[in-house]
């Protein structure tokens, strides 16, 4: 192997990618496929996509499984675990991808949007650091990437519940990387911007608008997941060893948080 891949330090790792059946999440999963680490891809229901996505990167030649689970509930989150770990026999990398974009004006937002917007997107993202964590402090060895939003980092008009939960997200990563540094586990949030995704196919797809949208991105265009995997995978890296309680913006220059 290219002894430059090999000082990346991913080789034979293992990843758990939740909601990476599709979207950032399964570019991930390629991506840390192709640089030699196994994966464990969790979904909740499109599992046709979950099996395409095990396939790419069981022919990318790695170790690859699908599991399904619901991460807003603890006890999903911890068979989730579980299953990665007696399955791979340990966890490296944990990819906290799962997540919901639906929003409005605040009094429009039903009681049930809200609650489910919190539970999957940030309930979520601590139901499975909550049973990642022991893991890896008994490994002395984890790395924690959590995908936020410039939501969480500016707020957005009618999606505030949606901002709400990625902030949330934020505060716990700056909450988790001193608490769990001295286990040599490393928590990083990675904050992208409009991405091309299944989640923003209908607010992309009037040209109009997504003309207008762009008008705010000085690169002048939208993401790709990829654009978004790279710097997810690179938070995992030996390349990453110094670095824990940052917020990583990918978002073409749209919001510049020092």
């Amino acid at each position: 192997m290219n002894s430059s891949i090999t000082r990346l330090g991913l080789t034979d790792r293992v990843a758990l990618v939740t909601g990476g059946s599709r979207g950032i999440g399964k570019a991930v999963v390629e991506l840390l496929a192709s640089f030699g680490a196994h994966v464990a891809i969790n979904y909740v229901k499109d599992e046709q996509s979950a099996a395409d996505t095990v396939s790419i990167a069981r022919t990318i030649g790695v170790k690859a499984l699908a599991i399904q689970a619901d991460v807003s509930q603890l006890c999903e989150a911890e068979r989730l675990l579980r299953q990665t770990v007696e399955h791979f026999n340990r966890i490296d990398f944990l990819i906290c991808n799962a997540g919901i974009w639906e929003g409005g004006p605040v009094e429009s937002i039903s009681e049930e949007l809200w609650n489910k917007t919190l539970d999957i997107n940030l309930k979520g993202t601590w139901s499975v650091c909550r049973a990642a964590v022991p893991l890896m402090k008994k490994q002395r060895f984890g790395r924690i990437v959590i995908v936020s939003s410039t939501a969480g980092q500016r707020g957005e008009a009618n999606v505030s519940n949606y901002a709400a939960s990625k902030g949330g997200q934020i505060s716990f990563t700056k909450s988790l990387a001193p608490e769990l540094a001295a286990f040599g586990i490393n928590v990083n949030c990675v904050a992208p911007g409009w991405v091309e995704t299944e989640m923003t196919v209908n607010a992309l797809a009037d040209a109009a608008a997504r003309d207008s949208i762009a008008k705010t991105i000085p690169l002048g265009r939208v993401a790709t997941p990829e654009e978004i995997a790279g710097p997810i995978v690179f938070l995992c890296t030996e390349w990453a060893n110094h670095i824990t309680g940052e917020v990583l913006n990918v978002n073409g220059g749209s919001v510049l948080c020092g």
